[in-house]
């Protein structure tokens, strides 16, 4: 079987939202909102999409971010502001710790690499612009091209017409459950990248693969 071409997700697979909560501090906000800030984002991304309506995940993203911090009793200013605050800090995240090596390792084991994000191009450009490792992705794709957000299946043929591959010979590289089985679901292979040594949910497919780090992906599939 030839190598697959390597599609990374981006948000939470690629870049540390940890990172956030000096941002969510600062605006008087516990970093437990984090989680579920990210989590309500997605799941009113996919109900947008699933009315045919969808709309750009930062619109989503501060939407519910200010309905969230405008409960918050200790917040610092009013909710449209501090949002901003954890918003500006959002698109300066950095990568996990183990995205470089991963992503060189990839590069070494001749394997293309590519991403494809709920998020936009520029945030995802900025993240491997500034982990210094963009040279290492030959695209950077976005579902804001495809109409829909990942899982939709019309996301994952986005990346099937960019790169001319289709099937088994794409592997999608993801933390989330959900879109993991999405790309089963078209054919792809999977690897569930494990960051946090949660179960894998019994009602999606499971991944080709298990792994800890992006570097373990490219002894795999050498």
């Amino acid at each position: 079987m030839p190598l697959p071409t390597v599609v990374l997700d981006v948000n939470e697979t690629l870049s540390d939202l940890g990172a956030l909560a000096p941002a969510l501090r600062e605006v008087g906000a516990p970093e437990g909102l984090l989680a579920t800030w990210f989590a309500a984002t997605l799941r009113d991304g996919f109900a947008l999409t699933l009315h045919g309506e969808p709309a750009p995940f930062a619109e989503v993203a501060r939407a519910v971010l200010v309905g969230l911090l405008s409960q918050q009793p200790g917040l610092v200013g009013d909710a449209d502001e501090a949002a901003g605050t954890v918003l500006d800090a959002f698109r300066r995240l950095p990568v996990h710790p183990d995205v470089p090596d991963g992503l060189r390792a990839l590069a070494d084991a001749g394997l293309e690499v590519v991403t494809l994000s709920n998020g936009t191009t520029a945030v995802a450009r900025t993240l491997l612009e500034s982990a210094g490792v963009r040279d290492r992705v030959s695209r950077v794709l976005s579902v804001e091209d495809a109409g829909v957000w990942k899982p939709g299946r019309a996301a994952y043929a986005h990346a099937e017409a960019a790169t001319g591959r289709s099937g088994a010979d794409l592997l999608l590289v993801a933390v989330h459950p959900w879109d993991l089985d999405g790309a089963a679901r078209a054919g792809w292979r999977t690897a569930h990248l494990d960051r946090t040594g949660t179960p894998w949910p019994s009602v999606f497919r499971p991944p080709t693969h298990r792994i800890r780090t992006l570097a373990e992906l490219a002894t795999v599939l050498g």
